[in-house]
Order: structure tokens, then sequence, then C-alpha cells
């Protein structure tokens, strides 16, 4: 089988994660299946590059490409703060309807922590993708657009806003919360895991994130009665159990019961911090990979940043696109040449032979480039 995957190169460190990237993948699909099985790599441009060779950040033609694509991955874009174009990575999920940001975050045997029980972190985090406060509605202050929507507001509304105020709008809708969670709960039942957590604010905002808290019981009580129970119920016999935590106590209960969660589903916002925040008990984002998925195409990336300070200078971490190649192997049923790239992983950091953002967390590590990292693993897998 020949698998076609598009593939952007992204800025910073880009370049330099994927030369440590994709010879670790097409090797583990060679060592496994020989011949047999191959990936075609089709490059799109995004971001500096394209800028550079095209005078666009996100040219046409690599739009048209994903719509038609099934498999796709991606190194980090930039975004500027505060100021200057919008985020590529919003633009690439909104245009695409990427909806479900999904990412598994799991501890490596030897990686150092911040927390005293790292092992007992097994979690996979879905992410609503498109709406929220990442829809990108608003306004900066003292603008004709702030001021307009903020008469109405006060004047139609009621509502006590500052005129002086920059305003956003948090839009979340039935259809986007309930697909989200409907993913969720169909990733907890095919890898038979005991629990799906909605993870919202709901208590605050009652109609956009408590929203997202009823329309998920009800998608697993419409939808999945026969296999779900709730906390509350806490039927014998189902399968999956779904429950509900407050954000801001999902975050400590993270850090203090990890292992009571297996997957979360969530909001916006919510999963982009938790996202962080879990990997960081785990290592950091070096060794978290992300899937960005539609109805139809599986978007892989690297959850972490451009890094621009290390771009070029052969020491930047790998990992996390090493890992989303695992996951798209899997994805594609080569589930032994993903499990190989895991396993080299996991011995190479065993072996405290990583690179030099887990070095410096590791007593009496060594220091290995990226390139030279990418070559521990092919010696590995």
């Amino acid at each position: 089988m020949r698998a076609t995957v598009y593939w952007i190169e992204g800025d910073g460190i880009g370049a330099d994660v994927w030369k440590g990237a994709r010879p670790v993948i097409d090797e583990a699909v060679r060592k496994v299946y020989g011949e047999a099985n191959s990936i075609e790599w089709k490059e799109l441009l995004a971001g500096e590059k394209a800028q550079s060779e095209t005078g666009e950040r996100l040219p046409q033609e690599t739009i048209d490409a994903l719509r038609n694509a099934r498999f796709a991955i991606k190194g980090p874009l930039g975004t500027p703060v505060g100021t200057g174009f919008r985020s590529l990575n919003v633009t690439l999920r909104r245009t695409l309807d990427l909806y479900a940001c999904i990412r598994p975050i799991r501890y490596f045997e030897g990686v150092s922590s911040p927390v005293k029980h790292p092992e007992r972190v097994n979690v996979t985090i879905f992410r609503e993708n498109t709406e929220d406060v990442y829809a990108g509605i608003e306004f900066n202050a003292g603008t004709d657009e702030a001021r307009r929507l903020i008469a109405f507001l006060r004047d139609e509304l009621k509502a006590d806003v500052d005129p002086l105020a920059s305003v956003g709008i948090k839009p979340m809708t039935e259809r986007g919360s309930k697909r989200l969670v409907r993913s969720a709960i169909r990733y907890a039942l095919d890898r038979g895991l005991p629990n799906v957590t909605l993870v919202h604010k709901g208590n605050i905002m009652k109609h956009t994130e408590g929203a997202f808290r009823r329309f998920g019981y009800e998608v697993a009580a419409q939808e999945f009665a026969d296999v779900t129970t709730t906390e509350a119920e806490n039927l014998p016999g189902r399968k999956l159990t779904i429950k509900d935590r407050i954000a801001d106590a999902m975050f400590q209960e993270v850090l203090i019961h990890p292992e009571q969660y297996s997957v979360l589903a969530t909001p916006n916002l919510n999963g982009d911090y938790l996202s962080d925040a879990i990997a960081a008990q785990v290592g950091g984002l070096g060794l978290a990979p992300g899937l960005n998925q539609s109805e139809t195409l599986s978007f892989y990336e690297a959850t972490h940043g451009t890094a621009p300070t290390l771009a070029g200078k052969d020491r930047a971490n790998p990992g996390s696109l090493i890992l989303c190649g695992a996951m798209l192997l899997k994805e594609l049923g080569w589930n032994e040449a993903g499990d190989r790239i895991e396993g080299a992983l996991s011995r190479a950091i065993a072996n405290r032979t990583v690179t030099e953002d887990l070095a410096s967390q590791m007593p009496d590590a060594k220091t290995l480039g990226t390139r030279a990292f990418a070559e521990e693993l092919m010696r590995l897998l």
C-alpha cells in the first residue's frame, strides 16, 4: 500500500524537526513492511516559506489540496502576539472545518517531571477547534466597530459594558459541541476506556460553556444510551461513564488524581490551556503529538511553537512530530510501525540519550542534536 501524505514544513524550527522526523517515520515503515507499504510525501506551502516563494502566507493552492486530502502533517507555524496577521493554525482549522483537536498525553519512563507521579498521566484531550473565543470575533478599544457593538449591547440589551473596552464574541453552538463530544465518546468506546469528562466553566458562563455541558450529556443519552452511564446513575454493565468537571477544578484533578481521567472533552480555550498544562507534567510539549480532524481530513501537527532562537542550530526536539507520525501510521492501520516508533522513543529516553530540552531535566543524560537523536531512534526501531 502506498499512502499519500501532504506535509507543511512550518516556521522556525520546522525545517529542523522535519529533518529529524521524516526519516524516522519512513524507516519504521521500511523495517516493518519492506517494500509492501510506503508513504508518498507531497509538500504544501504555508507560513514564512510560502511568503518567500509565493508572496502569500497561506496560498489557495494549499487550501485546495488539503480540501481533497485524507492525511496531512505539519510543523509549527508562527503567529505574532497582539498584532499582525491572524493565526494560520486557526485559519486552517476553521477553513477546513478541523473541528476536533485531539492530543494524547502519556508519560515516558525516565523523563524528569515536576510532579511526583507522572506515570499516572495517560489522557487524551478532545478540544473543540472552531468556536469559542478562537472564532476571532473581537474589536480593539476605541475603534468604530467596538463603539458600535458596545452601543448595541448597552442600549438594546442593557448590558453593563465599559464604553472604552475592547470586546469579543464567544460563539458556541449545539452542532459544534455535540460533534466534538460524539467524537470523544466514539474514541473512548473504540479503545475500551472507562470515562469521558466534559470540562467547562458552566457555573459562570451558563449559556455557552454551560450549554456545552448540557449538549455533551444529551449526545450520550440520545446516541449512546446502551453503552454509557453517568456518575449519578452509575448503572452496572455500562461500558463508559460520562462525567463533568468545572475547568478550574479540573486543573487540580489532573495534578492530584490524573489516573481517574481517560478522555477530556472541552471547549476551545479550556482545551488549549489543559493540553499544555498536562503535557508539562510528563516532560513538556516536545513529547506531545496533536491531530486536527474533520469528517474527511486528519491533519497532524507538532504542538510546540516555532522556537526561532533555535532554528537552524540542530538543537530542537523532533519528538512531537515523530509521535504525530506514529499516530498517523496507526490511523493507516500500520500499527506495528507506529508501535516501533513509540518503543524506540521510550528506549532512547530510558537510555538518557535525548535532545537538550529533555537532557536539561535529566541527570547524567547525553545531549544529542536533532539529527543525531533521529539517527539514534532509527537504530532503536
